[in-house]
């Protein structure tokens, strides 16, 4: 077969299973990669994301994950919500949890699909090999997906494309097979900074940065221990992950309906005294399937303690009380600041 007909043919079938886009590179395709990188843990903004640094000469040369490889098939799959997550920060007395954990967990969704269009593959080559990779290994997929033409990294450092927006899922496709690579996307940002100007806690400390650090997804899902006290202000009612960024940029009036309908109509955004009653097997039942599991009840309990903290509603001490005799003191120490804010300290 053809290189340019197999590869036309592999782009129509990763869209049959369901992806909204898909472009080639090739490994080396990022050679600047691995520099940024180097730069960003140098500063500590990785925060206590030390797998980032651990594993930094793989993530900053994909050439060297897998040397064997010789092009990169990069997947894009709209996650598009169907409500606006801006307008759910006014309701203060529930927790706002991110779009992409609104319903079942993508790496599961995207990893089945891109092994389907990855078997596909092999059954039209002989004695060729493929791995598929889904936010979970060493791989810069931003900077992959930007070289392959698929998008390109905004200001906010997140992708975003014309025809998609910023609301989709990213996958990886590492194959021996010689597919002819696509030309890199080119940033439309322009003087545009909305991204940056809406951002609570100033992560952004300058445009195509970000200083995981400050970062409101970063604190409610990587974050181990007690927020600085001067950030938990910040989080309004957000205890999982954050859209900011994302919701304000103009390019979603372009953004691709979601095909797949497990990322709709999950979670939604839960009264916070009703989750501050969850016990450790309700949250896991209440979660099972979710990415919101993976943090566990102490964390995610953490986070919905500093939103009632920030709700500024006294009725919402009775939820906060209980956990003051936590037995992890994290969890006994927000609840002890949110009963303060509230001016309901007994």
């Amino acid at each position: 077969m053809a290189v340019e007909d197999l590869k036309t043919r592999l782009v129509a079938k990763a869209l049959e299973e369901g992806f909204s886009k898909a472009r080639i590179t090739t490994p080396d395709a990022i050679p600047e990669a691995a520099g940024r990188l180097e730069a960003f843990v140098g500063a500590g903004m990785h925060g206590q994301m030390g797998w980032m640094e651990e594993r930094r000469n793989w993530r900053g040369d994909p050439a060297a994950l897998w040397p064997e490889a010789r092009s990169v098939v990069m997947l894009a799959e709209s996650y598009t919500p169907d409500y606006d997550p801006l307008a759910l920060l006014a309701q203060r007395d529930r927790g706002v949890i991110s779009a992409y954990a609104q319903g079942r967990d993508y790496h599961d969704l995207v990893k089945k699909r891109l092994k389907r269009v990855g078997r596909w593959l092999l059954d039209q080559v002989e004695n060729e090999e493929i791995k598929v990779f889904v936010d979970t290994a060493p791989v810069m997929e931003k900077p992959l997906g930007q070289a392959s033409g698929l998008g390109w990294q905004g200001k906010h450092t997140n992708l975003l494309a014309r025809d998609l927006g910023s609301w989709f899922f990213l996958g990886a496709i590492f194959t021996t097979v010689e597919l002819a690579p696509d030309a890199p996307e080119i940033s439309h940002c322009g003087s545009c900074r909305a991204c940056l100007d809406i951002c609570p806690t100033e992560a952004f400390p300058a445009p195509y940065r970000l200083d995981a650090r400050r970062c409101i997804s970063y604190l409610t899902i990587e974050h181990k221990g007690p927020i600085a006290p001067e950030l938990r202000e910040k989080l309004g009612n957000r205890i999982y992950g954050c859209d900011d960024c994302l919701a304000i940029c103009p390019w979603n009036k372009f953004a691709a309906e979601a095909r797949e309908a497990s990322y709709h109509g999950g979670v939604g955004a839960p009264p916070l005294a009703e989750l501050a009653a969850l016990d450790d097997a309700a949250f896991r039942a209440r979660f099972a399937g979710s990415p919101i599991k993976r943090i566990g009840r102490d964390r995610f309990l953490r986070n919905v303690l500093y939103a009632i903290g920030n709700s500024g509603d006294p009725a919402l001490a009775a939820a906060a009380r209980p956990h003051l005799g936590a037995e992890d003191p994290v969890v006994a120490e927000a609840a002890r600041w949110a009963l303060a804010r509230l001016g309901a300290v007994s």
